[in-house]
């Protein structure tokens, strides 16, 4: 397969291309659809995890999958900083507790700690550690050419967001467990991690198996006919 070096596209005249992806019958998209919704209704967000080996291929493919999200003027406004080395993984978590154990401490305020009990999230973050894998996801605010030169980035925050949601559905499907975790404030990713200015820490997301004696909060989500409103005889 031939590829074509990325570059921006700013500026320059539109150019298309024929899309024509294979259409499946009708029945074969009903099964595909039921048994992806099936599969994805297993997915259960993890904090316990186990520290055996993931196949880093297998992040590196749902990194590359996240990469085809859709993003404002196609700017992909986003980083993916992954994180193997131990040391690196504890220094993330010694920062981010110091960030959570002031958090918990009154910094978040009554209503949002009300909100997070019947999780049982606390300010310690073990998670940071035994999980294999950790990805910190960077939005990049605007770009920022080689020579220092800036250009606004669009919908950056909406982009990134559908970005995690993808990187998300591509480790569940891959047979992994993951977490998005977002320590306030989280300016000590970009420092530990020797992030460029242009950059803004996003989420930081442990990947890995779920621990053998792993427990997850008991929680019910909204059915279908409370998330979605219809609007015609389909």
């Amino acid at each position: 397969m031939t590829t074509t070096a990325w570059e921006p596209i700013h500026g320059k005249p539109y150019r298309s291309v024929g899309y024509r992806p294979p259409r499946l019958p009708a029945q074969e998209t009903l099964a595909t659809a039921a048994a992806l919704r099936a599969r994805m209704e297993q997915r259960r967000t993890v904090r316990q995890f186990s520290p055996d080996p993931v196949p880093t291929q297998a992040v590196r493919d749902a990194i590359a999958v996240a990469a085809t999200a859709p993003s404002g003027a196609h700017q992909q406004p986003w980083t993916f900083v992954h994180v193997t080395d131990p040391q690196v993984r504890r220094r993330i978590r010694e920062a981010a507790e110091e960030e959570e154990r002031d958090a918990y401490a009154g910094r978040l305020g009554e209503e949002w700690l009300e909100a997070l009990r019947p999780l049982g999230t606390d300010e310690v973050k073990t998670h940071l550690t035994d999980a294999p894998h950790l990805v910190v996801v960077f939005q990049q605010r605007y770009y920022l050419a080689p020579d220092g030169t800036t250009r606004k980035h669009y919908y950056v925050n909406e982009s990134v967001g559908i970005a995690v949601g993808m990187l998300l559905t591509a480790l569940h499907l891959s047979g992994l467990a993951a977490l998005v975790h977002t320590p306030s404030p989280m300016r000590f990713l970009s420092e530990l991690l020797h992030r460029p200015v242009n950059e803004k820490a996003f989420a930081v997301i442990p990947i890995g198996y779920p621990s053998p004696d792993c427990q997850v909060p008991d929680l019910t989500r909204k059915s279908l006919d409370q998330v979605m409103v219809e609007i015609g005889d389909a």
